[in-house]
């Protein structure tokens, strides 16, 4: 449905995490996947996150979803702002396929924005890369490079960076994508009444893992390993800790995180945990194997419900993360693969349940939770 219009690995090489970039027409003949009700009828729903920007006698306001009316659109100067899109609308998640040239874990969601004329959300820096696509309407965007710039709250749900040099200065046309990386100050304005398109990559900082693995830890581990002395004389310096008790100390820590490996179990439970709500509906009839099969054998595709997440590691093929949960691929771990890898599947997967009847029930068993769901 959406086909990129650009060499992706000279962009990877020379953009990606390195600097902002505007590229024209990055989708030829692009077509909007969402109306504007549509996407103010998602607004009005309490299982998704949204806002309404606008600024009024020089002063920004935030409003926080879900909403009963939209007056304020009526007017100049408003943007209506709706997260993870992509896992309640089916024809707006085809707009985040085309970006998983890069790695599945790494997306966060598809955000969308409506704005009326000189519409945005003031100067700001996102701690996230982010790819923009215009749709319809136009739009001017100004970007700087990364930089470091005073930040400040011009509204409780809205933080604003000082004044800063544009390196893009360029106004945006339905099918033209602004790429900017994380920490590179922004911000855009509508020109005329304009649908703007967020496709995000949020990466895990320190505190972020640091906090979900000691969480992990606690809530896993009964027999957590505790500190035990070192060889003990008589101490001279009672109120000195020494080097060797502070190297013993870091070795306790460590005991559960010594190698790459021992992450896997709490990483692929944290980063396959959807971060906003999914639209899980599961069927009302719970599907039999046969069922499954007839439904492929008639030329019908699965398709995985959008925002899942469904990862796999090098290391451990046969351990597939759906969704918060560890399920066993042992035996089938090319199923597995294929799973994670495509949106959709086919009668490919008939190839890959002959003779695989464990296979076939796991599978069916995802369809019955309302991951992957008939089309």
């Amino acid at each position: 449905m959406f086909e990129l219009n650009f060499e992706i690995n000279q962009f990877l090489d020379t953009y990606w995490q390195k600097k902002p970039t505007f590229i024209k027409q990055g989708f030829v003949e692009f077509q909007d996947p969402i109306a504007v009700d549509e996407l103010a009828g998602l607004a009005m729903e309490e299982d998704l996150e949204s806002r309404l920007v606008y600024l009024e006698k020089e002063e920004w306001h935030a409003e926080c979803g879900p909403f009963k009316t939209f007056e304020r659109l009526e007017e100049d100067g408003a943007t209506l702002l709706v997260q993870a899109v992509d896992h309640w609308h089916p024809d707006a998640q085809q707009l985040v396929r085309p970006f998983r040239f890069l790695p599945n874990w790494r997306i966060d969601d598809l955000m969308i924005s409506y704005s009326t004329p000189k519409g945005g959300v003031g100067p700001h820096i996102d701690n996230y890369d982010v790819f923009i696509i215009q749709g319809e309407g136009k739009r001017h965007w100004r970007v700087g490079a990364r930089q470091a710039l005073p930040e400040f709250a011009a509204h409780g749900a809205l933080k604003h960076c000082a004044p800063f040099e544009a390196a893009i200065d360029v106004e945006m046309e339905p099918g033209d994508i602004l790429y900017i990386p994380s920490g590179c100050p922004h911000e855009g304005y509508a020109i005329e009444p304009s649908l703007n398109y967020s496709v995000g990559f949020r990466a895990p900082d320190q505190n972020d893992l640091l906090s979900s693995f000691t969480d992990y830890n606690i809530d896993n581990n009964e027999n957590a390993l505790r500190y035990t002395d070192i060889p003990m004389q008589v101490r001279e310096k009672p109120g000195c800790i020494e080097e060797a008790e502070l190297a013993k100390l870091h070795q306790v820590m460590l005991e559960n995180c010594k190698t790459p490996e021992h992450l896997i179990p709490w990483f692929g439970r944290m980063i396959s945990e959807a971060k906003h709500d999914l639209d899980i509906a599961m069927p009302e009839h719970p599907l039999e194997n046969e069922d499954v099969i007839e439904f492929l054998e008639d030329g019908a595709q699965f398709t995985r419900l959008g925002g899942l997440r469904a990862v796999y590691f090098e290391q451990s093929p046969k351990q597939v993360f759906i969704n918060g949960e560890v399920y066993d691929f042992s035996g089938f771990t090319e199923l597995a693969q294929y799973l994670c890898d495509q949106d959709e599947a086919a009668s490919e997967l008939l190839e890959l349940f002959k003779d695989e009847p464990e296979a076939l029930n796991l599978f069916t068993q995802l369809v019955n939770l309302g991951y992957w769901y008939a089309e």
